[in-house]
């Protein structure tokens, strides 16, 4: 199931989403970090995932096949079995309902379960089936990397009997009353038959318990009727409502379609890197809906971002976040996993620091929010990282104030970048004509900046006010300033911060290329400082000046 954060071959465009403002990611971080421990109930298809890696070396002599070397076997827990480790990964205390064989599978699925911190009370093991198993045969020529050759499954799909149907529902009935939330997890094996859900769903609503949903592939939703939500993808959500899922516009109108059809009180509709669309029931009128998108990321793997999608939601609504805050921490736990080789557990600190990273990109890491922006890092120094704080001009941005900030960057974990605005710019003494790119114009260029993670407007002479509030560990300056010349430094002191020139760096000069261009020279090379300019300090006049000097070769 691709989860929010992944690309989907083929996906069209859609119509851009506003973003959350900036202090939002603040406030979800805290919400992640005073989330309890809640007992968590999972029923669904429990799978045992096999791997087996080797070197494919040559064909074989016997039949025209991949001749592999087995190097090494791994085992890792799949379908249900996977969400309820995603949920101990959260540091929720999951248990896990389902059918296992009464075979070694079976026992090695329960062993894996436990060593995860899982419970295992709701397992009925079957003698009439097979544990359901996964082998997956990877094969590494020349010692590149690994692919999949081969995929054995080892399963029956086939609907419990009445008697098992029985001796499940039993156990369920005995955990309800120790849990906070149940989750169904549906791979098509035959578990979550129509009588299971209905009788699941009845119990858990009669006890007060949210139940949310993952349908299986075929995107068949009508076994979940009267749950509290289901998580179906983009795939899904266009199987279950007999439409292709094209736009932002097409999941709002199947997951307002699925709550009426369906009785539910709301529908998270994944649709990968777009995003997540929650349609809620209307409290007077007919489903409404709304976007939560996420960022773009490098996607590593897949496999397993439904199963944290729905741990995740799960673990929210077992603490009685809302339907909002679920989606949104659903599209960072997403985001995570998909980056991730594997099914690997997404864990609370993994998604704090992910809200806190300050990587959301381009418009959002501007920041007009002071006060906003010292709580945002205020939260990351408390996790450790050392946040580092320039400020100047920037106007005609070029090559050395981009190799300045890259050597800023390097100081610490975070770089916050103060711009001067424009009138602030006119009152340094520049010029009348400075400066010759507009505020918004400047900003939105270092915002796109690799290096930088939050800019923030700076409308006064000096940046005092702007690190009495935000009191960054580190203040810097690149140019040819000594600590005592650069502006800030007994205010940085004072609070126990330190200042560290960057040195003189070699680059263009903002007011050579003007002066350059206003006589008619194309600045095509950077040109050469005087003696005087390699070893200026900055001017009363410039308080901020950011100008990078550079000093004629030796």
């Amino acid at each position: 199931m691709p989860a929010p954060g992944s690309s989907a071959a083929g996906s069209p465009a859609v119509r851009s989403v506003r973003a959350q403002p900036t202090h939002f990611p603040v406030k979800l971080a805290d919400t992640v970090r005073n989330l309890g421990r809640p007992r968590v109930l999972v029923v669904g298809d429990v799978i045992l995932d096999r791997y087996i890696w080797g070197e494919a070396e040559r064909v074989s002599q016997e039949a025209p096949v991949i001749l592999l070397r087995e190097s090494k076997r791994e085992v890792r827990l799949g379908g249900a079995a996977n969400v309820a480790n995603m949920l101990a990964g959260l540091g929720a205390q999951p248990v896990v309902a389902g059918v296992i064989g009464d075979d070694a599978d079976g026992r090695a699925c329960r062993g894996e379960l436990e060593a995860a911190g899982v419970a295992t009370g709701g397992l009925i093991a079957d003698h009439s089936r097979p544990t359901t198993v996964k082998e997956r045969f990877l094969g590494r020529a020349h010692h590149r990397h690994p692919h999949q050759m081969l995929r054995v499954d080892r399963e029956v799909r086939d609907a419990l009997g009445r008697q098992v149907e029985d001796a499940l529902l039993t156990r369920i009935e005995q955990l309800l009353p120790t849990v906070s939330a149940v989750l169904l997890s549906d791979y098509g094996k035959g578990v979550l038959t129509p009588r299971v859900c209905a009788g699941v769903i009845a119990a858990a609503k009669a006890a007060g318990l949210p139940v949310l949903a993952d349908p299986p592939g075929s995107g068949d939703c009508s076994r979940f009727r009267g749950a509290t939500a289901v998580t179906p993808n983009r795939t899904e959500t266009g199987r279950a409502v007999g439409k292709s899922i094209e736009t932002i516009g097409d999941a709002e109108a199947a997951g307002k379609k699925l709550v009426a059809d369906l009785d539910l009180q709301h529908c998270f509709v994944t649709i990968d890197s777009d995003g997540i669309v929650l349609a809620k029931r209307g409290e007077s009128g007919p489903p409404t809906t709304s976007c939560h998108p996420t960022r773009r990321r490098g996607v590593a793997d897949i496999t397993g971002a439904g199963d944290v999608v729905l741990a995740v939601i799960g673990l929210a609504a077992a603490e009685g976040l809302s339907p909002e805050d679920q989606a949104r921490l659903a599209n960072v736990a997403g985001g995570i996993e998909v980056e991730k080789v594997g099914c690997a557990p997404v864990t609370r600190d993994e998604i704090v620091a992910d809200l806190l990273s300050g990587g959301r990109g381009g418009a959002g890491r501007i920041v007009e929010d002071v006060e906003a922006l010292a709580d945002l890092l205020g939260r990351r120094q408390a996790s450790g990282q050392t946040v580092v704080f320039t400020n100047g001009c920037f106007d005609l941005l070029h090559a050395g104030h981009v190799a300045s900030l890259e050597e800023a960057s390097a100081q610490g974990d975070v770089l916050v970048v103060a711009v001067n605005t424009d009138a602030s710019v006119r009152g340094l003494g520049k010029g009348a004509d400075r400066p010759l790119v507009p505020e918004e114009q400047r900003i939105a260029m270092l915002a796109a900046l690799r290096a930088v993670d939050y800019v923030v407007p700076m409308p006064d002479a000096t940046p005092h006010r702007l690190l009495r509030i935000l009191q960054p560990d580190v203040l810097v300056k690149g140019g040819t300033y000594s600590v005592d010349e650069i502006v800030g430094k007994e205010v940085v002191e004072e609070y126990g911060g330190s200042v560290r020139p960057l040195g003189v760096l070699e680059g263009w000069s903002t007011t050579q290329i003007v002066e350059r261009i206003r006589s008619g020279k194309t600045p095509t090379a950077p040109a050469e400082a005087s003696d005087e300019d390699a070893t200026a300090s900055p001017s009363a006049s410039d308080p901020n000046g950011d100008t990078v000097l550079m000093r004629r070769a030796a």
